[in-house]
């Protein structure tokens, strides 16, 4: 399977981020194991995490806005973000609204705050893709995000 190159400075530890993960409870069995893959790599570099629940992958970013304020107005902001969910293609066209909307929504918040994102969000044409992703011990897309979100978390801090 397709993926990113990895580098050895995805394995820099980032002691002390905070990280937001919003994962949607739609295909929860498959969002799931992007939960599993991406908190034992954001463990594993040292940073923590803060888990919410939404109910679809429509709802992430709004979410995120919301829980982004709350944290910043409480003094504890958070480094960065990892969006979790898994949008499986139908009948209809409602798969690339929701695809193309919950990234769009993504990219605009990642920029307007410049907010390290790591997009986990699965578009698959079936359950079976879905889950050779998201699966830990295969395609480890959740860890994939949460690694994305934590290069950008190295590279504001040194820029800073």
């Amino acid at each position: 399977m397709a993926g990113f190159s990895p580098d050895d400075s995805d394995a820099t530890p980032v002691p002390g981020a905070r990280i937001l993960v919003v994962a949607a409870r739609f295909n929860a069995d498959i969002v799931g194991l992007l939960r599993a893959g991406a908190l034992a790599a954001i463990e594993r570099l040292g940073a923590t995490a803060t888990v919410i629940e939404v109910p679809g992958a429509l709802e992430i970013a709004a979410a995120a806005a919301i829980a982004l304020d709350a944290a910043e107005e409480d003094g504890m902001p958070y480094e960065g973000l990892v969006a979790l969910g898994c949008v499986i293609r139908g009948e209809t066209y409602h798969f690339e609204i929701v695809s193309n909307e919950s990234s769009r929504a993504l990219t605009d918040l990642s920029v307007a705050r410049r907010l390290p994102v790591g997009n986990g969000i699965l578009t698959v044409e079936n359950e079976g893709q879905a889950v050779v992703r998201a699966d830990p011990e295969k395609g480890d897309k959740g860890a994939d995000a949460a690694l994305a979100a934590l290069a950008l978390i190295r590279l504001k801090r040194s820029l800073a």
